[in-house]
């Protein structure tokens, strides 16, 4: 598994945080796209990580474990992938329940903001698509505000609402960047910085971004995901020379309905770019 051209999606989700697939279902779509190298990446969250890599050993697929998790950064919160770690590792398993305290609290006040605005029942309608309470985030609120008529489809939803200076949108302050990568670090896994492209940072705070997340032990940035253009997996495959990072590939799949790709079917990564997969060789779950 030493090839740029191996179909991995390393950057997906399930039931257990904003994903709408079991771990099952996720394994058997990735396998009929022709995945070779799959991970499942919920947030701030490793249970379903058993069943995920069964799930990839009976569909014939080699696995690593993963997770994405939510760090506060300049004010803005940036995801970082963590890929191949023990999910046993006793550091790694607190930093993550540490993370995933304050989200109840979140999901409340963003429920009030929406009530302010005239939607009523959001909290409880949210509920109503989470498949762990403890993970309640805006893409739950979404789902419950596309299922009651507020908006046509989840790209209204981030127009109008839940996004900074919209109506819904609460900050909150996740992990520290050293926390998270020293986490996925430790535990004997490689830490990837997300989807870059999506962050609102200005090109000092962006290139800040990479040097701290560099300099704490980051290895890693995702160049093809589900949220670049083109042009944008150029630039990102420039930074991870600059910054000599391997490179990784990820839908960021959700959801049929709701992703901007379906697993599997990116195009791969640019030339001349050292696979994050190389890194995790002896972390890979073999396939059946």
């Amino acid at each position: 598994m030493t090839t740029t051209y191996l179909n991995a999606d390393l950057h997906c989700h399930c039931l257990a945080s904003d994903g709408t697939l079991s771990p099952e279902d996720l394994a058997a779509r990735a396998r009929a796209n022709g995945v070779d190298l799959w991970a499942l990446t919920d947030h701030d969250e490793i249970s379903a990580q058993q069943r995920a890599a069964a799930a990839a050993r009976e569909q014939g697929m080699a696995y690593l474990t993963g997770t994405e998790i939510s760090v506060t950064f300049a004010d803005t919160t940036v995801h970082i992938v963590g890929l191949g770690f023990d999910p046993d590792d006793a550091r790694l398993v607190q930093g993550l329940a540490d993370t995933r305290c304050g989200r109840g609290e979140r999901a409340r006040d963003m429920a009030e903001q929406l009530a302010r605005v005239g939607i009523g029942g959001a909290y409880e309608g949210a509920l109503q698509f989470v498949g762990n309470p403890a993970l309640i985030s805006r893409t739950h609120f979404a789902r419950f505000l596309v299922d009651s008529g507020v908006c046509r489809d989840t790209a209204e939803v981030f127009r109008r609402y839940l996004t900074e200076g919209r109506p819904g949108y609460v900050p909150h302050r996740w992990a520290g960047l050293g926390d998270a990568v020293r986490w996925i670090t430790q535990a004997g896994g490689v830490a990837v910085l997300a989807h870059p492209a999506r962050y609102k940072l200005g090109a000092t705070e962006e290139f800040a971004l990479f040097s701290e997340f560099k300099a704490h032990g980051g290895q890693g940035v995702e160049v093809v995901t589900g949220s670049h253009s083109v042009a944008e997996y150029a630039i990102y495959a420039a930074m991870a020379q600059e910054f000599d990072l391997a490179a990784s590939r990820g839908s960021d799949f959700h959801s049929p309905d709701e992703s901007h790709i379906d697993l599997g079917r990116l195009p791969p990564l640019p030339g001349a770019l050292t696979p994050v997969w190389e890194l995790l060789a002896e972390r890979i779950h073999p396939a059946a």
